[in-house]
């Protein structure tokens, strides 16, 4: 049957109450339409999935506009898996064009995302020059572990983006069910078909620059970063990081994996591993590490407070609350024994007066997680690593951030 004439809000209105009437529907967590990349040698394998819009916990209007324009197309949606994936068509997008109709002049700018999402796609299956089975629209209705390549990339948006907090999504198994590629600018490239082409590849001149090759592409091949975020080497951040504005990324040691990252402005010139987060303020020194969930945190993800300093070459294990300082090449792990005087000791429990501390002047630093204002250094002459109530006043420099 016809879709009815869509003159005004009213009818989009009435259209989005029928549809969301369909027997089992459901709002969904995320949804967005991606152009999917194929691999050269197997068709069938989806390489990495590219959204220009993406929607989490919002705009369901237009998630019932596409699940209605699927059913006039004669696809009808399957509400009951954690996710749904259908291809792009032209009758699809005839049908949503219809739906979208009273917004369609409207459509630009940060204006009605979903609908300018659609007309491009109108203008180039249009052009009758496009593959129509490089478009996907995906359905994410549960947090569960991903069962697609669409959908990892779906959360990693989400995360790159701060749809979702960093761990905010279920990410289990994802790295299981990405393709390790071949990266030669935003291209995916079999490894499989390189080896298969490579004799005349290289003998046409033709073989591939390849900047790596991974299972993940690099933030800046997806995301466009706030105007004062700094990223000084691609290569330095994963897809999946999430990046504050002001956030600084130095080339050299420094490193941000996906699911992890900073929630203000930061200087990184370490390694924020997997999971890891940073609060604002805070300053990486180069070559520091923040050990990530499998790097011997014993699953336990690692959070940095607020202007907090890692100084160059210190490894952190544990997590660290606000206005903390670990000296240059300095190691706090969990099980790394400090020394604290009373004197320090004192201070430290006004500064953390809800803290249950052991009757003792040696800790294990695990005991000194995430508490307030600790100086971390070690004694030049023993070796013996001890804490003090910091009296520094960690700041960035507004100018470069």
């Amino acid at each position: 049957m016809a879709l009815a004439k869509i003159e005004n809000s009213e009818d989009f209105k009435a259209l989005i109450e029928e549809t969301k009437k369909m027997k089992g529907y459901k709002e969904p967590v995320g949804f967005g339409i991606a152009r999917v990349d194929r691999g050269q040698k197997n068709t069938e394998k989806i390489l990495q999935a590219t959204y220009p819009v993406i929607n989490w916990n919002e705009n369901f209007g237009s998630a019932a506009v596409f699940v209605a324009a699927l059913k006039e197309s004669g696809i009808y949606a399957d509400f009951s898996g954690d996710e749904y994936i259908a291809p792009v068509s032209a009758d699809f997008i005839k049908h949503a064009m219809h739906i979208f109709a009273p917004y369609i002049d409207e459509a630009f700018g940060d204006a009605h995302k979903n609908v300018q999402v659609i007309k491009y796609l109108n203008e180039l299956f249009a052009s009758e020059m496009v593959d129509a089975t490089s478009y996907k629209i995906v359905f994410l209705y549960a947090d569960a572990p991903a069962q697609s390549v669409e959908t990892v990339y779906l959360k990693l948006y989400a995360l790159s983006l701060a749809k979702v907090p960093l761990r905010g999504v279920n990410l289990n198994g994802a790295f299981g069910i990405l393709e390790n590629v071949a990266w030669s600018g935003n291209m995916p490239i079999e490894l499989a078909w390189l080896r298969d082409n490579e004799i005349s590849l290289k003998l046409d001149g033709m073989y591939p620059e390849i900047s790596s090759v991974d299972k993940f592409p690099r933030f800046l091949q997806h995301i466009i970063p706030a105007d004062n975020t700094r990223i000084l080497e691609s290569s330095k951040v994963r897809m999946g990081a999430q990046l504050h504005a002001g956030t600084t990324v130095m080339p050299g040691a420094s490193y941000i994996n996906f699911n992890a990252g900073t929630t203000g402005p930061v200087m990184v010139e370490g390694r924020i591993s997997s999971s890891a987060i940073v609060g604002s303020g805070s300053d990486v020194g180069g070559g520091a590490s923040i050990l990530g969930v499998l790097s011997g945190t014993d699953g336990n993800p690692i959070s940095i407070g607020e202007n907090t300093l890692l100084g160059a070459n210190s490894v952190t294990g544990v997590p660290l609350g606000d206005g903390c300082i670990v000296d240059a090449g300095v190691s706090i792990l969990e099980g790394t024994k400090v020394t604290i005087s009373t004197q320090e000791f004192n201070k430290i429990k006004e500064a953390n007066p809800s803290w249950t501390s052991p009757d003792t002047d040696v800790f294990k630093a695990g005991a000194l997680a995430s508490l307030n204002g600790i100086h971390f250094r070690q004694d030049s002459v023993t070796g013996m690593i001890k804490a003090f109530r910091s009296t520094r006043e960690v700041k960035l420099n507004e100018e470069l951030h």
